[in-house]
Order: structure tokens, then C-alpha cells, then sequence
């Protein structure tokens, strides 16, 4: 099954989607086939190079054959434009497949066994970002803010849920869902609606998998809860005092009354020990209507043991039972949503794949279909981190995403390799890892 895992294989699977895309030419205007179109776009992403097909048409005009050809696939090299022009009727749901196939290489081949956590569980942990922004660049899917000049900021954002775990860097990308203009002004409409569309559309396939469902305040709402259950997904969601008054007021009345659930952990971090105070309760309404869905609400608060300094403190509603044999698991998964946002959107904007970079606008789908690419290259690197113990070497050794991509760069500007095999036994070897 690691087969279906290898970069070659996977890369193949993209080209098979590609070859898919709606084709809106007419006439005979048709030289370049879509899986072209479709690759050479995702070769950019995957090298991290806006330079990567210039690069390749001058290799081909010198060593009659380009790294474009025998790595992507490639027959022809589109010009940029041409790109642009022919995947903007593409709407990234044609891509969408390959996080499927993706994903069940992954729970085939027993990399995902590895990933559970409390109850057996898969978590995915879902949050927007922005990915597109400008004054004046503009489409019909765009939304829109006014800005207090006067001005309008018109912007494209996506909800990008990816499988965490607590104390493990790496993240594994789902399908995004787009937020489109018709999802409402405020920020927590759009995600709102955006994940409802997600859970609708992906639910059925990833709940019966065992998964349980993290996101910040936004999502403890009930109808996005009663979407989640629905669908068979647990959840476990950041719940703050002053968007759930109702359910603290019955949190401070038990409290008072001392029959609130409640443990203390000390834990040595080193220099100094750290104090876990759990609060929790079960069979909480979520809201102040009489028939509200019931919740499991579990609170920690951390000190430093010498200085009594506060250093971290949250709380989550959950559909899991909260005990005192519970009340630890479920916190430590509740809080590995921040990894959505640190080893995901921030590694996207800042770390190399410059998702918020304007590589091709478009008047339909090219900002989206763009987006999603990147992100499937983002999810190939992630698997060969995962499963190619020679890949995980390189990467290892040059330490940072940003210094990997340059090297890359640079090897495929100047040498011309038979497939990823030499690539990567090149870098491997020039490195001297050692290969027992």
C-alpha cells in the first residue's frame, strides 16, 4: 500500500483529475492538453519556484528535455497566461477527489492508526483564513468589507480543516470549503456557513471513521453541534464566558454550591512545576433555551507552582462524557486546534507556499482552483514526511521548508533528472546521510 503513497503515484493521481477539467475552447485552438494546464500550475507549488516553468522551457531548448517533462508529466509547457486563462472555468472541486485517495492510502497503509487520540479518535480541527486581498483586483466569488477611508477590500477565504494531534508537528490536510460572498458579512457567519457545507459534504465519509471535530468559539453554537452529531462526529470546542452566558451562570451556581467536578496535576516541566486546575460538569445546556442540546463543559487553568503565575487557561464544551479519569484527554485534544493555525495557515503564509500571494486572479475559479493546488502540494509533502524515511532525512537535515526549496530550485534549474528517484538519492547522497 505505501505504494499508493509514493510521489510518483501521487503525481499521477493529480494528472488523472486534470485530465478531467472542463475544457471551454472551441475551434482548434488546442494545443496544450489540460493535464498540462493543471500540472504546470501544481509544479510551481509543489517546487516552490515562481521561476520553475521559465526555468524548464530553457532547459528544454538546451537539453532538448525539462525536469517539467519527466517529473510532472508534462508534454507541453504552457505560458503563464495560458495557464491562468484555461483553469479559471475549473472549480477546485475537480481536485477535491485526491484528498480522498489521499487520505485512504493513509488509513490503508496504518498511518492514520497512529494518529488517534481520547475515545479512538481522529481529530480534524477546522478554522478560516484569508488567502487573497486587494483594493482593486476583484471577481464575482470575492467578498467584500468597507474599510473606515471609505474604501472597499475585497478578499477570497477558506475554511482548511486538517487532522492534528496533540505534540505532533505535522498536519494532514482535508478538502478546504470555500467561503463565497452569499455567506453573510461577519466573520463568524462565514466560517459557520462554510463548515456546515464541509460537515454536509464530507460528513458521512469521515464521521463512520471515528473523528472527532475541533474549532474555536465561533463553532460552539448549537446548530453547527446539532450538524456535527447529526452526522456522527464528536466535538470538542472552545467555549468562551461571554458568548455562552447562560452555561457559566449554571457553571458558577454549581461552583458556589461545591458539586462542580474538579482535579489538580502537577507536572514537572524542568526548571519548574506547573499546576493543572480542572473544572468540569456534565449535561450542561448550551444556551438559555429550555430544550437546548446538553454538553460535557471542562475548564483548565495553568500556574507556575513558584511564581503563581498564570500561563494558560480555556475551556471547551464537548459531547464526550467529562470525568476525572476524562477531563485530561479531552482538554490536551481540545487544545491541539491551535495547530490549525500555527503548523497550517501560518506554515501556508509564512514558510514557504505563500498561499496569500496573488498568483492568478481570475473572473471565476482561478483564485480557489490556485489555493487548492498549493495545498494538495502542501499535503504531498506532508505524506513524504510521513512515509519516506529518505525524504524525511533531507528535509531533517536542511532543517527549514524555506532552505529545501531552495535547494530544490536550484537542482532542477541546472540538472536535469530521469525521475524523483535521482532527485531525491542526489540530495540524499550530496548531503551524506547515512544510508544503514
Amino acid at each position: 500500500m505505501l505504494e499508493k503513497l509514493k510521489l510518483p503515484q501521487m503525481i499521477k493521481r493529480l494528472e488523472q483529475v486534470c485530465a478531467g477539467f472542463p475544457d471551454v475552447r472551441t475551434g482548434k485552438n488546442n494545443v496544450y492538453d489540460l493535464p498540462d494546464v493543471g500540472m504546470s500550475a501544481f509544479s510551481v507549488f509543489f517546487t516552490q519556484s515562481s521561476s520553475f516553468l521559465a526555468h524548464q522551457r530553457d532547459m528544454k531548448l538546451r537539453k532538448g528535455r525539462s525536469n517539467a517533462e519527466s517529473l510532472f508529466g508534462l508534454s507541453e509547457i504552457p505560458s503563464d497566461n495560458q495557464i491562468r486563462n484555461l483553469l479559471d472555468p475549473v472549480s477546485p472541486e475537480y481536485v477535491q477527489p485526491v484528498y480522498r485517495q489521499t487520505f485512504l492510502a493513509l488509513e490503508q497503509t496504518g498511518v492514520l492508526e497512529k494518529r488517534r487520540c481520547f475515545a479512538n479518535q481522529l481529530l480534524a480541527a477546522i478554522d478560516g483564513t484569508e488567502y487573497f486581498s486587494s483594493k482593486v483586483i476583484h471577481c464575482e466569488n470575492c467578498s467584500h468589507r468597507e474599510l473606515s477611508n471609505g474604501k472597499t477590500n475585497y478578499f477570497h477565504s477558506a475554511l482548511t480543516p486538517v487532522i492534528v494531534q496533540s505534540m505532533n508537528e505535522t498536519v494532514i490536510s482535508l478538502e478546504p470549503e470555500f467561503i463565497v460572498p452569499q455567506d453573510g458579512h461577519e466573520k463568524q457567519d462565514c466560517e459557520i456557513q462554510a463548515a456546515k457545507r464541509w460537515v454536509e459534504k464530507w460528513g458521512d465519509f469521515y464521521a463512520k471513521r471515528g473523528m472527532t471535530i475541533l474549532g474555536d468559539d465561533l463553532f460552539s453554537r448549537e446548530p453547527f453541534c446539532l450538524a456535527l452529531k447529526g452526522k456522527g462526529f464528536h466535538f470538542i470546542l472552545v467555549c468562551k464566558p461571554d458568548s455562552h452566558t447562560h452555561l457559566y451562570q449554571t457553571v458558577d451556581f454549581l461552583a458556589a454550591n461545591g458539586v462542580l467536578g474538579s482535579k489538580v496535576v502537577r507536572r514537572w516541566v524542568g526548571r519548574y512545576a506547573e499546576i493543572y486546575t480542572y473544572r468540569y460538569a456534565n449535561k450542561l445546556r448550551l444556551n438559555g433555551e429550555p430544550d437546548a442540546l446538553e454538553v460535557g463543559w471542562c475548564e483548565v487553568t495553568i500556574t507556575r507552582e513558584d511564581t503563581g503565575e498564570q500561563l494558560y487557561k480555556n475551556a471547551f464544551v464537548t459531547d464526550f462524557e467529562v470525568t476525572d479519569t476524562t477531563v485530561e484527554a479531552i482538554v490536551r485534544d481540545g487544545r491541539a486546534r491551535w495547530k490549525v493555525e500555527n503548523e497550517n495557515n501560518n506554515v501556508l503564509k509564512t514558510k514557504g507556499y505563500h498561499i496569500e500571494h496573488n498568483f492568478g486572479h481570475g473572473n471565476q475559479h482561478l483564485a480557489s482552483l490556485l489555493l487548492s493546488l498549493n495545498l494538495l502540494a502542501f499535503l504531498f509533502h506532508t505524506v513524504l514526511d510521513l512515509v519516506d524515511e529518505q525524504y524525511r532525512a533531507i528535509r531533517q537535515t536542511l532543517g527549514t521548508r524555506r532552505r529545501f526549496f531552495q535547494d530544490l530550485e536550484a537542482l532542477l534549474r541546472y540538472f536535469q533528472f530521469k525521475n524523483w528517484n535521482e532527485v531525491l538519492d542526489f540530495m540524499f547522497k550530496g548531503l551524506e546521510l547515512d544510508t544503514g
